[in-house]
């Protein structure tokens, strides 16, 4: 039952995959072969071409990227601390709330296009600027994810543990947290991969290592670099890709009682 369970959501996947993989080779041939558009394979390359240039470039976009990983990752953790710290204040004060929350969400307004530059300009270091601007976008999909979790609890299941002479403390922890988890991690899977996209954004204000490098330097270098341009842009689209399953892993252990991770008849999936 399980295996079957497996395949039928692998199937779509891969069928998925395998038709980008023949549309995007379909349209390349079109541009490059038949429109005869100029400068073609800079502005779609054919995949098997890139696929082979990978063996050539493997260790340098294996390097970058984990450079890039690196500095989101931490950048992540620190706002995933910061959020989750703020959405239990705001969860025990409806005062803590009132105060912080408008201002929260004024500081979603800020466009991280135009911030990242200032962050980088302030702090003149781009590695803390990497962490800072992925933490800033974190922050507040884990925030507002969390207080929403922790604000679900039934109100009968509050009534009983307060019939329990349960302490406030355990209440959060036998209680509310666990009703919570769901919706932070449904915060934590948007935050994820926009993380890594805020770290390649300070890469590209000047940073020395790291994807956006390398996709900027490519750039510039024009068609002679196509090849290793798409590649870049392709290893980010694939960091996003890989923290994303990361978190549904997690979010797999964590919550196993989710009806999504169960197969049928509450068998687990």
């Amino acid at each position: 039952m399980k295996s079957m369970l497996r395949q039928g959501r692998l199937f779509p996947a891969a069928a998925w995959v395998l038709g980008l993989m023949i549309l995007w080779e379909a349209v390349s041939w079109f541009l490059l072969e038949w429109a005869r558009v100029p400068l073609a394979q800079s502005k779609l390359p054919y995949l098997h071409e890139m696929v082979r240039s990978l063996g050539g470039y493997g260790a340098v976009l294996l390097k970058e990227g984990a450079a890039t990983l690196g500095n989101a990752g931490l950048g992540f953790l620190m706002g995933t601390a910061a959020g989750a710290l703020l959405a239990v204040l705001m969860s025990v004060s409806r005062t803590v709330e009132n105060l912080a929350f408008p201002y929260a969400v004024a500081s979603q307004m800020i466009p991280i296009l135009g911030l990242a530059p200032i962050i980088y300009g302030i702090v003149r270091d781009e590695q803390v600027s990497r962490i800072l601007i992925s933490g800033y976008i974190t922050f507040f999909p884990v925030s507002l994810g969390l207080l929403r979790g922790l604000r679900s609890v039934p109100p009968s299941a509050l009534e009983l543990m307060r019939a329990c002479a349960a302490k406030p403390w355990e209440v959060y922890w036998k209680l509310r947290l666990p009703a919570s988890l769901p919706s932070l991690f449904a915060g934590l899977k948007v935050a994820a991969p926009l993380a890594v996209t805020g770290a390649i954004l300070v890469e590209l204000m000047g940073a020395r290592h790291g994807i956006g490098v390398l996709m900027l330097r490519n750039l510039y270098y024009g068609p002679s670099h196509a090849y290793l341009f798409w590649l870049t842009v392709m290893t980010g689209a694939l960091l996003g890709i890989a923290v994303s399953w990361l978190i549904g892993a997690a979010e797999r252990l964590a919550v196993p009682w989710q009806p999504e991770f169960r197969g049928r008849g509450g068998e687990r999936g």
